[in-house]
């Protein structure tokens, strides 16, 4: 069976996302190809708006404006805290947690010598430089635990003054998690992060 161009093009858009395969492509192309005029013109619009998105000239996030909210927000600011992520999806997962009220910097990535990802490719002198002027006393990296991410850790630790808190948050094994399922670098790594009880 061949399927009409608009659906063959529409279909093969939607499998540029990560984790889209052409059968859930193809499933959401037809469901959305239901939609009457108006919502598709909505959709349509609203993706051709993400060309004019910016990110926060302060942390990296996404938004509107010069700022993002999390940047704007004096409570988070007068916090003095940085948490320090990958990915703008790395501080979305955080934020939706509820239990973090600093501020965020996203790098943008990790250091990575062997394919030319350095510090300067990274936001690492802007991170540098926050820490700096806005007296920042506690930086809190949540990199994700890899050797890349490791070293990006201790390069960003030396870097920082020794009077500024660095930690790196733990990892280890999830919550309803089975030892027997688990990896070996996921048991190290909760081997090392244990705490004493009280």
């Amino acid at each position: 069976m061949e399927l009409p161009e608009t659906l063959k093009n529409a279909i093969m858009e939607l499998t540029r996302i990560p984790g889209v395969g052409e059968k859930t492509a193809t499933r959401q192309i037809m469901s959305i190809a239901r939609w009457e005029g108006q919502s598709l013109e909505s959709l349509g619009s609203s993706l051709t708006a993400l060309k004019n998105l910016a990110t926060c000239s302060m942390c990296g996030f996404y938004t509107d404006s010069r700022l993002c909210s999390l940047c704007r927000d004096e409570d988070r600011t007068s916090n003095k805290t940085i948490c320090v992520v990958e990915e703008v999806g790395d501080l979305i997962a955080i934020e939706k947690s509820g239990h973090f009220r600093g501020t965020y910097h996203v790098l943008g990535g990790v250091l990575n010598p062997l394919v030319g990802i350095g510090p300067a490719e990274l936001s690492i002198p802007s991170l540098l430089g926050r820490i700096k002027t806005d007296e920042i006393t506690e930086v809190i990296l949540a990199v994700n635990p890899s050797v890349e991410g490791d070293a990006t850790c201790s390069y960003i630790n030396q870097e920082i003054d020794n009077n500024v808190r660095v930690e790196r948050i733990g990892f280890g094994i999830p919550m309803g998690g089975s030892l027997e399922y688990l990896d070996s670098m996921t048991i190290t790594k909760a081997l090392e992060n244990r705490k004493r009880l009280e």
